[in-house]
């Protein structure tokens, strides 16, 4: 994995498939933060034929925020489109994405490495002809068997995983200063941080006899 580049980053990219059907599912994770991004920084998405999906320009920020409307498999072809364009290098691309390897609740921000089976990150690789940009991935959690994984990320969560995924893109989004202004390993260490296991209760002392004993 190459090393972290300490730059903002000028393309936010949040996958998902596009149609009302699949709004709601796990796997449009990426545009549920990209769409709340949008809110933060007062942008607007508007569709953009020539590069395949919904974007929005927050010139304040400096950021160009980009859902593609291609679907998940092809989301690659819109990510090169805009990036080419722009001349956004690889390493200026933050693209955030659902992960089932990871817990609802729970994030993990990284640079480069590998695609975990992520269709949406095999295709943008192959479209930017390198791995090495950033990933902001949101934990939706494993159905337990691999058979069901297809089924699973295409239904919506349930509504306790929900809650979560909400709380884990609060976190990310209370975090986008920080990234605004290239700190983004910053960010990581503090994304990335596992929540501490829950303490075990503290035994309970044994209720005083009526002769003041104890026992």
């Amino acid at each position: 994995m190459s090393s972290a580049p300490a730059r903002p980053p000028r393309l936010i990219v949040g996958l998902g498939n596009p149609g009302a059907e699949y709004s709601e599912t796990r796997h449009n994770a990426g545009f549920w933060f990209c769409e709340r991004l949008a809110d933060k920084l007062g942008a607007r998405f508007s569709h953009e034929s020539r590069f395949h999906g919904l974007v929005a320009n927050a010139r304040e920020a400096g950021v160009w925020l980009l859902m593609p409307q291609t679907f998940m498999n092809r989301s690659g072809q819109a990510i090169g489109a805009l990036a080419r364009f722009y001349r956004i290098e690889p390493s200026e691309i933050l693209v955030v994405h659902d992960e089932l390897d990871i817990p609802p609740g729970q994030l993990r921000l990284k640079f480069g490495g590998g695609l975990g089976g992520h269709n949406g990150l095999k295709d943008t690789s192959a479209h930017l002809n390198t791995h090495d940009y950033w990933r902001l991935r949101i934990g939706i959690g494993h159905p337990g068997d691999r058979n069901e994984v297809v089924n699973f990320v295409l239904k919506p969560p349930r509504r306790e995983e929900l809650a979560l995924i909400d709380e884990a893109i609060d976190k990310a989004l209370a975090a986008w200063p920080l990234m605004a202004r290239g700190e983004l390993n910053t960010v990581a260490t503090r994304l990335n941080a596992r929540p501490a296991p829950p303490k075990p209760p503290r035994p309970q002392k044994p209720a005083p006899s009526a002769d003041g004993t104890g026992c």
